[in-house]
C-alpha cells in the first residue's frame, strides 16, 4: 500500500508539473503576442499622428480659397481634435472614422476651385497626405492581422482556459473601415498631377 501511495503521489506530481508547464509556456505567448498587438498599434498612432500633424497647413491653404467653407472646417478640427485627445485604440479608430469622412467632403470642395488645384503648396500637401495615407493602410493591415493572431490563439481550446487565468482576454479593436465610407470620397491623392490646370476663376458662393 506503501508503495502504491507514493507512486500514485509521484504520478500527479508529475501530472502537476507537466499541467504547470504548459500554463507557463501559453502565459509567455500570450505575453508575447499582446505586445506584438501593442506594437503593432503603435505604428498605426504614429503614421495617425503624422496625418493630424498635416491637415492643419492642407486646411489652411484650402481657406486661401474657400473661406465660407466654415461647416468643413470645422467638422475636421472637432474629428481632429477627437483623434489627437483619444486615449485608447477604439477612441482612436472612431476618431479616424470622423477624420475620414471630414476630408471626404474637403476633397469635393477643392473640386470647386480650379485655383486651389493648381496650387503649388497644395500640391505638396496632397503628394505628402497621400503618402502617409498609403502608409497608415499598411500598417493598419499589419495590425490587424497581428490582433487577429492574437485572438485566435486566446480562443484555441485549451489556451482559452490558460488564458482564461492569466488574465487575457479578447480584443475587438480591430481597425475598420469608417460608418458611410463608400458613400464619402477616400483620401486619395494618387490620381496624375504632372502638369498643373490653367488657373480658373473661382465661381461665386
Amino acid at each position: 500500500m506503501g508503495k502504491a501511495f507514493v507512486a500514485v503521489i509521484i504520478v500527479l506530481v508529475l501530472i502537476a508539473l507537466i499541467f504547470f508547464a504548459q500554463y507557463v509556456s501559453v502565459r509567455n505567448t500570450l505575453v508575447t503576442k499582446n505586445e506584438a498587438v501593442k506594437a503593432a498599434w503603435s505604428q498605426v498612432d504614429i503614421v495617425l499622428q503624422r496625418r493630424a500633424d498635416l491637415i492643419p497647413n492642407l486646411v489652411e491653404t484650402v481657406k486661401g480659397y474657400a473661406k465660407q467653407e466654415q461647416t468643413v472646417f470645422g467638422d475636421i478640427a472637432k474629428a481632429r481634435s477627437a483623434l489627437l485627445s483619444a486615449g485608447t485604440p477604439q477612441q482612436k479608430i472612431a476618431a479616424n472614422g470622423q477624420l475620414d469622412n471630414a476630408l471626404g467632403r474637403l476633397l469635393v470642395v477643392v473640386e470647386n476651385y480650379p485655383q486651389l488645384k493648381s496650387n503649388e503648396n497644395f500640391l505638396r500637401l496632397q503628394d505628402e497626405l497621400a503618402g502617409t495615407e498609403n502608409r497608415i493602410a499598411v500598417e493598419r493591415r499589419r495590425y490587424n492581422d497581428t490582433l487577429q493572431d492574437y485572438n485566435t490563439y486566446v480562443q484555441m481550446f485549451p489556451h482559452n482556459i490558460f488564458a482564461a487565468w492569466a488574465g487575457f482576454k479578447t480584443n475587438d479593436a480591430y481597425f475598420k473601415a469608417a460608418e458611410g465610407s463608400r458613400e464619402v470620397p477616400k483620401v486619395n491623392f494618387n490620381s496624375p498631377t504632372t502638369q498643373a490646370p490653367t488657373p480658373e476663376p473661382a465661381p461665386a458662393r
